[in-house]
Formats: structure tokens, C-alpha cells, sequence
């Protein structure tokens, strides 16, 4: 359990500094989205050992950088936009 603690979380870090390069002007703080993506692989990984018992590397893995890909894109913020003014104003 420990060695999939331990590499969710890696995922995780390198799953959400993959996203901070990718996006940096969509997401918030580094640090927060360094800790979401960390955190969330992590929680992740509980969750699907949880679920599918010891013995499902991969499938732990897997489920751990789903729930942190999750997590991260709740994250983004919409592409600046320019406010439009109605025709009332």
C-alpha cells in the first residue's frame, strides 16, 4: 500500500506540473494546484484500493491520476474574455 501511496502521489505532482506549464494562465497559484494534484491522486488511490482490494497496482495507479485529473480540471478557470456591454447600457 505504501509503494501505491507513493507513486499516486508522484503521478499526482507530475500530472498537475504538466498542468501548471500546460495552462498557466487558466489556473490558480502553483502551490494549490501542485497540493490539489498531489492530495487527489492520493485520495484517489485510497479510494480504488478501497474499492478493488490489495493486489491492483495498475488499476490503483490509474484510478489515482483519474480522481487527480478530476480534481485539477475543476480547478481551470474560462479563457479571459472581454465584457461585452448589452445594448441597454
Amino acid at each position: 500500500m505504501f509503494l501505491e501511496a507513493f507513486g499516486s502521489a508522484l503521478l499526482g505532482f507530475a500530472l498537475a506540473w504538466a498542468a501548471v506549464h500546460r495552462l498557466p494562465d487558466r489556473l490558480p497559484v502553483r502551490v494549490i494546484v501542485l497540493v490539489t494534484g498531489t492530495l487527489g491522486a492520493v485520495f484517489g488511490a485510497l479510494v480504488t484500493h478501497g474499492a478493488l482490494g490489495p493486489g491492483h497496482f495498475l488499476a490503483t495507479l490509474i484510478g489515482a491520476v483519474a480522481v487527480a485529473a478530476v480534481l485539477l480540471s475543476l480547478l481551470i478557470r474560462p479563457a479571459s474574455r472581454r465584457l461585452r456591454r448589452s445594448a441597454a447600457a
